[in-house]
C-alpha cells in the first residue's frame, strides 16, 4: 500500500499539484486574500504526513473545482526561507498540524477525517454557503429525500427578527447541520408550519421509537436554535462519523459494525433499531452507532477485531475513561441492557491499553504507561511534566537526550515529577489529548483535570524557568535558591 501512495504521489507532481506550497515565505500575502484556506503545517521526515500526502493532494484537485473553490494549502517546517517561522507563529507543535484560515487568520483547528472524502466534505461545509432558500415543494422534497444530514428548516412569512436569528445560528452550527429557510407560503402551508423551526432527520434512518420531524416550540432565537440542534439533532441513536464524534455527549454507548447505509441500509437499519430499543430506556445516555471502517484506531485500541462482521460495543465516560462489552451481542437487546445497566452502576473496569508497567522505574524520567498513568501524572502531591511521545517522531529524538538532562537536574526534587509515555501503545485519559508528537502537558499538583500545554522551548533552561514559574511550591536545585535558578 505505502509503494503505490508513493507512485501516487509522484504522479501527482509529475502532472502540478493543486495544492499551494506557502513554505517559502509569503503566507500571510496568500492567505490575506483567501476567504477560506485548509493549511497542512508538516515536516518531511513525518509519518503521518507522509501517509496523509495522496489523500490531501486528491481533496486538493476535487474542491479546486467546487464553487466557490477552497484552495488547499502545505508549509515545510523545517524550511529556513520561511516555513520555520511561519510554523512558530501559529504554535505548530506536531504534525502534521491542518488549520483552517479565513482571510488570513486561523479561524478553527481542522478538525475533520484525514482521507480524500473526509477532507473534501468536510471543507464544502466549511466552505458554505450556511443556508439557502427554499421556494417550492418540488425544491423542498428534492432536499429531505437525498440529504444524509439533519436539515434543519425555517418557515417564515417574511424576511423578519427570526429568520435573521436564524441565519445567525446557521452560521455557527452548519458544520454539522443542513439550514434551508423558506418564504413561501405554500411550502409552509404544506408541511404545516407558520413562522417556526422545525428538523427533518434523513429518511434513511426513519424509525418506530421517534419522529422523523420535530418542531421547535420555542421562541426562534439564535440561542434557542442551538439548544434544540444540541438537543435533538442526533437522535436517539446518531450515526457517528469522524467529524461529528465531538457532537456525542457522553457518557455514550457507541455500537461498532459493518455500517453501510449505501450498499446495506435495511440490514444497517436493522441492528441500528437493536440499539435504540435498549437506548429508549436510558435517557441520562448518549447512543451512536458507528463505522468499524471509519473508526479502525478504536478498534484497535479496544481489543476488537476489525474485520469481523459482529457487533462491538464499548462505552465512553465523562473523562474519556472507555469500557468495553466481552459478552456477545444478540438482537435480543438483552446482552446489550446488561452491559449499559452495569455501565451505569459503575460496575464495569475501565478498558486501558497499556504496555507492561516497567520494573524498576527510579530515573530521573518515570516512564508512564497505561496502568501506571494514575499512579504517577495523577498524584495530587506532585506537579508533572510529562511528554506524549511516539518511537518514529524525529522531533522526539531530538528532544530526547534534553528531556533527560531535565529529568536528571530535577531528580532531587520531591514535588516535581518529570515523566514520558509512548502514546501509540498506552491510552491515557480524555484531558490530555494528543493532536502531534511530541506533546508535553504540566499537570500541577491538586488540578490534574484541568492540565496545560506546555508551549514553550525545548532547551533545558525554557524548562525550568516555565517549572520555576509554574511549580506549586518552590523549586531549589543544586544547592541555589528559588529566586538564582
Amino acid at each position: 500500500m505505502e509503494k503505490f501512495a508513493v507512485i501516487f504521489v509522484l504522479f501527482g507532481l509529475a502532472l502540478g499539484s493543486d495544492v499551494l506550497d506557502l513554505s517559502d515565505g509569503g503566507f500571510e500575502a496568500e492567505a490575506k486574500g483567501r476567504d477560506i484556506m485548509l493549511v497542512e503545517f508538516f515536516a518531511p521526515w513525518c509519518g503521518h504526513c507522509k501517509k496523509l500526502a495522496p489523500g490531501y493532494e486528491h481533496a486538493a484537485t476535487a474542491l479546486a473545482q467546487n464553487d466557490p473553490p477552497v484552495p488547499l494549502a502545505k508549509v515545510d517546517c523545517t524550511d529556513e526561507s520561511g516555513g520555520k517561522d511561519t510554523c512558530g507563529k501559529y504554535g505548530v507543535s506536531g504534525y502534521p498540524t491542518l488549520k483552517i484560515f479565513r482571510n488570513g487568520a486561523v479561524s478553527a483547528d481542522y478538525s475533520g477525517p484525514r482521507d480524500s472524502a473526509g477532507i473534501i466534505s468536510h471543507m464544502k461545509k466549511m466552505a458554505g454557503p450556511f443556508v439557502k432558500e427554499i421556494s417550492s415543494v418540488a425544491d423542498m422534497e428534492k432536499v429531505l429525500s437525498k440529504t444524509e444530514t439533519t436539515v434543519i428548516a425555517g418557515f417564515f412569512s417574511k424576511d423578519n427578527n427570526e429568520k435573521a436569528a436564524f441565519v445567525q445560528a446557521a452560521g455557527k452550527l452548519h458544520e454539522n447541520y443542513k439550514f434551508f429557510y423558506t418564504l413561501s407560503e405554500a411550502v409552509s402551508k404544506n408541511y404545516g408550519f407558520s413562522d417556526a423551526v422545525a428538523l427533518f432527520r434523513p429518511r434513511f434512518l426513519k424509525n418506530k421509537f421517534e419522529e422523523g420531524i420535530l418542531q421547535m416550540t420555542e421562541a426562534v432565537t439564535k440561542s434557542n436554535i442551538e439548544k434544540f440542534a444540541e438537543i435533538n439533532g442526533l437522535g436517539m441513536c446518531g450515526v457517528m462519523k469522524a467529524d461529528n464524534k465531538d457532537l456525542f455527549k457522553k457518557p455514550v454507548v457507541v455500537a461498532y459494525f459493518q455500517v453501510d447505509y449505501e450498499k446495506n441500509p435495511k440490514g444497517t437499519n436493522y441492528f441500528r433499531n437493536r440499539v435504540m430499543k435498549i437506548a429508549k430506556k436510558y435517557n441520562e445516555l448518549t447512543f451512536a452507532i458507528a463505522s468499524k471502517s471509519e473508526f479502525a484506531r478504536e478498534m484497535d485500541g479496544l481489543g476488537f477485531a476489525f474485520e469481523s462482521d459482529a457487533v462491538n460495543v464499548a462505552a465512553w465516560g465523562p473523562d474519556g475513561d472507555k469500557f468495553k462489552m466481552e459478552e456477545e451481542f444478540t438482537t435480543d437487546g438483552k446482552a446489550l441492557d446488561a452491559f449499559v445497566a452495569k455501565f451505569v452502576a459503575g460496575e464495569i473496569p475501565n478498558h486501558l491499553k497499556s504496555e507492561p508497567i516497567p520494573e524498576p522505574n527510579d530515573g530521573p524520567v518515570k516512564v508512564v504507561v497505561g496502568n501506571n498513568f494514575k499512579d504517577i501524572v495523577m498524584d495530587e502531591t506532585k506537579d508533572v511534566l510529562i511528554e506524549f511521545y511516539a518511537p518514529w517522531c524525529g522531533h522526539c529524538k531530538n528532544l530526547e537526550p534534553k528531556y533527560n538532562e531535565l529529568g536528571e537536574k530535577l531528580k532531587d526534587v520531591e514535588h516535581v515529577t518529570i515523566a514520558k509515555i509512548d502514546s501509540t501503545a498506552n491510552d491515557s485519559p480524555g484531558q490530555y489529548a494528543v493532536s502531534g508528537f511530541p506533546t508535553i502537558y504540566w499537570a500541577p499538583a491538586n488540578d490534574k483535570n484541568n492540565p496545560r500545554k506546555y508551549q514553550g522551548g525545548r532547551e533545558v533552561d525554557d524548562f525550568i524557568k516555565f517549572i520555576k514559574k509554574e511549580s506549586t511550591k518552590p523549586v531549589k536545585l543544586g544547592g541555589k535558591k528559588p529566586d538564582e535558578l
